[in-house]
């Protein structure tokens, strides 16, 4: 059974209108913040909210709500509700989208192929309710609208919640794998490095050899070295 009761916002409004109950009683009542029920109390919130009578539907009883206005410090104790409702399995297959935000579901892709490269087919489809044919094509530019196509934030348009999107994106994170370059440049291997600095001496003692060559030469021909003259 859930804790709050069914449209915590009109109880809250039917309370404040029908009740002696304090502020501090109805928001934890209705899992509010007191000031948020004052708001409603001064007229700064709500407003157009038809109070809902939480005794009708068996939510509270009179002499709860009795017992609450004669001790300030009392919380209200929500019913057990009569009616129990079968629980609900985990459906399979697609999301349904709703026939008017059809047609937004390409640019909701374009916006997720952009902006979020590592979320996968099957996790895109989970979000926008989508076919693997379409996220092809929307990605090939091969769409019959690609020319005109958007990029749009599934969130906004209602295709997902933004839990729904960030539990993906966090997924396709952690099974993303390890990037071998580190800004911008690729990590040679150990080997390499190795390799590269046991040639480096010989390559030194090889240009040694060679100017000493020079030198000795110039001295045969009576030269003598750059140090020797003033």
């Amino acid at each position: 059974m859930s804790n709050a009761p069914l449209m915590p916002k009109a109880t809250a409004v039917w309370l404040v209108d029908n009740t002696a109950l304090t502020f501090d009683q109805v928001a934890d009542f209705t899992k509010m913040h007191p000031l948020e029920v004052r708001a409603i109390a001064d007229g700064d919130a709500a407003q157009g909210i038809k109070g809902m009578d939480p005794i009708s539907t068996g939510q509270l009883t009179r002499e709860e709500i009795e017992k609450g206005e004669r001790d300030p410090d009392y919380r209200l104790r929500l019913q057990e509700s009569k009616v129990v409702l079968p629980s609900q399995g985990k459906r399979k297959g697609p999301r349904y989208t709703p026939v008017s935000r059809r047609h937004e579901r390409p640019s909701a892709i374009l916006w997720l192929l952009r902006n979020h490269p590592e979320l996968k087919d099957a996790q895109i489809m989970r979000l926008v309710g989508t076919t693997k044919s379409t996220i092809a094509s929307v990605r090939d530019r091969t769409h019959w609208n690609a020319q005109t196509l958007t990029p749009m934030d599934p969130v906004t348009l209602g295709l997902c919640s933004q839990i729904e999107l960030d539990f993906e994106v966090q997924r396709a994170a952690k099974e993303r794998p390890i990037d071998a370059q580190y800004s911008g440049a690729t990590l040679l291997p150990a080997s390499e490095t190795t390799r590269k600095d046991e040639f480096e001496p010989a390559e030194r003692d090889q240009d040694d050899l060679n100017v000493d060559a020079v030198f000795a030469k110039l001295k045969t021909i009576g030269g003598k070295k750059p140090e020797d003259e003033e």
